[in-house]
């Protein structure tokens, strides 16, 4: 199959076909990535409290089923908004004929809005510098065919999006250089692994076009400090490359320390009309702070009753406090329910989701060992949960699980199932370990008789 420039040669058919041919690609490659794997064994086999009670519970997606009915009183309340009318008066017509392609207006000035007020109205956008896109992946992979071609690079800290492998790389050519972080100091980004991992590009003769980062961080479920964040704009304005903040998360955060937008950054910093502003891209989406994966903002329908949804500020402030509230209670009880476990999670303050210790459970310090425990926990524990070497972790022993994505008996159930298991291990460990002692205390037994037997066999030669 050729290249695609010489597919655009031809008619849109062609163009089709080898875009056909690389879906197929996708699929086999990207099946092979625990993450996806995961989540094919979910779908084969749900969880379901009355059709499949022993079925897989999908803890490996990451999305916020918690605040639904808060959506659902809004739209009850506003009929027109859904029904599309105005003062009463229909305006399908209006709505379904052309519109602007940079979007609606009212819904734009609505998003930014929203967007200024998650972040405590410390930072402002403006609505020309607004591009939509149908969701946060497709904003990304838009950005790295901006930013980046084959031979150019990325960089990433780990542990980061599984995702990201497929969004950014798959079609634009690109390459992610992972920024090697690790526990011991809460998976921080350091001066030293930003430069280490520059050199490393360097080293694979790849240019380095910018540093991506999500913040709150998917899968860490943690904010960035104030100190890393200025160290990525010290960064990136001395390698003169861009910086992507995938803020996506930035509505989850439900406790301290508050949130900081890389704009923030920006604005103290006086950087305002620089080189450097201009390199800088926020991504953002509603899909995880009002659970809408399923409304792309690409039609002007969804524009019309979001941009009504968001205008209403006695509904957002409601909605943003009690979204925080009940995002935190819930990680408490997936926390307390892994405590109970003997489980521990690296300890976060945002995001769907715990960046959960299993390091103790491996059978030995290998990656091979972490998936080992996967494979038990999908197909014996019947829990889907994203194990860290797909999140390309350098510690093996560590999974994302999401908690936000089923209701509250679910995931008492999932935790009663998890704390079964990691019994079950405990005994089998006792009493492997346990058989082991036995043995030793039989050999040492076993040699002590012998060296007797042995000594006394000399005396009574000697006499």
């Amino acid at each position: 199959m050729g290249s695609l420039a010489e597919a655009r040669k031809g008619n849109i058919w062609t163009i089709v076909a080898h875009y056909g041919l690389q879906l197929v690609l996708f699929s086999i490659r990207f099946a092979d990535s625990s993450y996806f794997l995961g989540w094919q064994e979910y779908e084969k086999n749900p969880y379901d409290e009355v059709k499949n009670p022993k079925g897989i519970i999908q803890m490996g997606l990451a999305e916020n089923q918690l605040c639904f009915d808060l959506l659902e009183s809004w739209l009850a309340k506003n009929p027109d908004a859904v029904s599309f009318k105005r003062e009463e008066q229909s305006i399908f017509k209006e709505l379904a004929l052309f519109q602007d392609y940079h979007g609606l207006p009212a819904f734009k000035k609505a998003l930014v809005d929203f967007m200024a007020e998650i972040r405590g109205n410390k930072v402002s956008f403006d609505t020309d510098h607004l591009v939509l896109t149908a969701g946060a992946t497709s904003a990304n992979e838009t950005l790295m065919f901006c930013l980046a071609e084959k031979g150019d690079a990325i960089l990433l800290p780990t542990p980061y999006y599984p995702g990201f492998d497929r969004d950014l790389k798959w079609r634009t050519g690109a390459e992610i250089v992972p920024i090697q972080c690790s526990s011991s100091n809460g998976f921080q980004i350091t001066e030293s692994a930003l430069e280490a991992a520059y050199q490393e590009a360097q080293r694979k003769n790849l240019r380095v076009k910018g540093v991506l980062v999500t913040n709150p961080s998917n899968p860490l479920g943690t904010t960035m400090s104030r100190n890393e964040l200025d160290l990525l704009v010290n960064f990136v304005t001395d390698k003169e490359i861009h910086l992507i903040s995938d803020e996506i998360y930035s509505g989850t955060v439900f406790s301290s320390p508050a949130f900081v937008s890389i704009m923030e950054v920006l604005k103290d910093r006086k950087l305002e009309n620089t080189q450097v502003w201009e390199r800088v891209h926020v991504v953002y989406s509603l899909s995880k702070d009002l659970g809408l994966p399923g409304f792309r903002v690409v039609s002007s329908q969804t524009q019309y009753l979001l941009s009504a949804m968001l205008s209403d500020r006695k509904f957002t402030k409601e909605y943003i406090s009690k979204n925080h509230k009940r995002l935190q209670k819930r990680q408490n009880k997936l926390v307390s329910g892994l405590e109970k476990a003997g489980i521990s999670c690296l300890e976060s303050n945002a995001g769907l989701f715990c960046w959960v210790d299993m390091r103790h459970l491996l059978s030995s310090n290998t990656f091979e060992a972490e998936m080992e425990l996967w494979k038990r926990i999908v197909y014996d524990v019947k829990l889907n949960i994203s194990p860290g070497s797909s999140c390309h972790c350098t510690e093996p022993g560590w999974f994302r699980v999401c908690f936000a994505n089923m209701s509250e008996d679910t995931l008492k159930l999932a935790m009663q199932r998890l704390k079964s298991f990691v019994s079950s291990i405990t005994i089998d460990n006792q009493t492997h370990q346990d058989l082991k002692n036995m043995r030793k205390k039989n050999r040492t037994k076993w040699v002590f008789r012998l060296s007797f037997q042995s000594f006394h066999d000399r005396e009574q030669g000697e006499r």
